[in-house]
């Protein structure tokens, strides 16, 4: 821990206990966790960002959309919109966020929704679309006004929580031993390559937070998908220069990807959901154009393309080729399987109850809410 860091440790101790007041006031009842009479499944972390839980939103729809009818609520982060907003063909990432607009671009047949509120939100959702029978919350962990019955909790292979500390020392927003609130934890963004003494190792660590359910996912990087027409008439098969435009939180495991399948990589990072400029364009735009290579393409990924949806912003890189690199979610040896079959536990669970639905953790130690 570097110096700087260090003065910053009575500021941690501080925001580390106004969170666990503020939790405790939850555990006891003084705060009000709803619960509602559709399943709730949220999918969260203890870090600031970067553990992949959209592409996990995304797996949980793929696997479930065709058997529910499944509704998204966001609070869409960096919007200019406020208050309930449902994506729509004329919806852009100003108005609910570039991760919402992702995820409909996508899945265009579900409900897809921002509100800051996500109590009020999964109101909202019942009221406009009454047919909708599950509701998955992005990003909603520490959203403890809402009370979901299964709780998933991401934590990244490259980054994982225990080896971090609260802000503003470190990155977690709440305490290390709040894991033991989630129904399972998924360890995202390992190696395609997942070797028994890498899962034994998390394993061992993860043992004194007492998490029963425990996963490890990976992300599939499928085919380059064309954003312009220069792309479409570009053959990218034998990529020599790949020029990566990003603003995600954590691009390590895209970087090592695409340094696979390209002799040279040039990454132009941003913060996460930054919102690119023409600045930022023409900055590529010049590194693009004095880089001598035979065959060179501009890399973004699926969240970075709603941020380029502005014309004039396409106008700038028009006569270059520029690609997006889809992702999906894929879990190790059958650890698909099992993480399959709670999902499933959970959903049957809830119809058999007819009611409220029950939080997973609670259904094992009684048959009533």
């Amino acid at each position: 821990m570097g110096f700087f860091r260090i003065l910053l440790v009575p500021f941690a101790l501080l925001y580390g206990l106004a969170v666990w007041v503020r939790n405790a006031l939850f555990d006891i009842g003084v705060l009000p966790s709803e619960q509602f009479e559709v399943p709730v499944i949220s999918i969260g972390n203890l870090r600031t960002g970067g553990t992949g839980k959209t592409p996990h939103v995304e797996y949980l729809v793929r696997l479930l959309k065709n058997q529910y009818n499944v509704a998204v609520l966001s609070r869409g982060y960096k919007r200019k919109s406020r208050g309930f907003v449902v994506a729509g063909p004329e919806t852009s990432c100003k108005d609910i966020g570039d991760e919402p607009c992702q995820m409909y671009n996508k899945f265009p047949d579900i409900v897809v929704a921002v509100h800051e509120k996500r109590s009020k939100g999964i109101k909202r959702i019942l009221e406009v679309f009454p047919e909708t029978n599950l509701v998955i919350l992005d990003d909603a962990f520490q959203h403890r006004y809402v009370k979901p019955g299964l709780n998933l909790l991401l934590t990244g292979y490259f980054n994982p929580f225990f080896d971090d500390f609260l802000l503003p020392v470190g990155n977690l927003r709440e305490g290390k031993r709040r894991v033991r609130r989630a129904d399972a934890l998924i360890v995202t963004k390992t190696p395609t390559i997942f070797s028994p003494l890498d899962r034994r190792y998390f394993l061992k660590k993860l043992k004194k937070y007492k998490q029963p359910h425990v996963y490890f996912s990976a992300f599939q990087y499928k085919k380059l998908a064309p954003l312009n027409d220069k792309a479409k008439s570009f053959s990218a098969k034998s990529l020599k220069s790949i020029f990566l435009l990003t603003g995600i939180a954590n691009s390590v495991a895209l970087e090592e990807y695409l340094k696979t399948i390209s002799k040279d990589l040039y990454v132009h990072k941003y913060r996460d959901h930054h919102q690119f400029t023409y600045k930022d364009l023409e900055k590529i735009r010049s590194h693009f154009k004095k880089t001598i290579s035979y065959s060179k393409v501009i890399v973004i990924t699926e969240k970075d393309a709603m941020r380029l949806q502005d014309a004039k912003l396409q106008e700038c890189l028009k006569d270059i080729p520029v690609f997006v690199l889809p992702v999906e979610v894929q879990f190790h040896g059958s650890d698909q399987k099992d993480f399959n079959d709670l999902v499933y536990r959970f959903l049957k669970k809830t119809k058999k109850q007819g009611t409220k639905a029950c939080p997973l953790s609670e259904s094992y130690q009684s048959n009533f809410c």
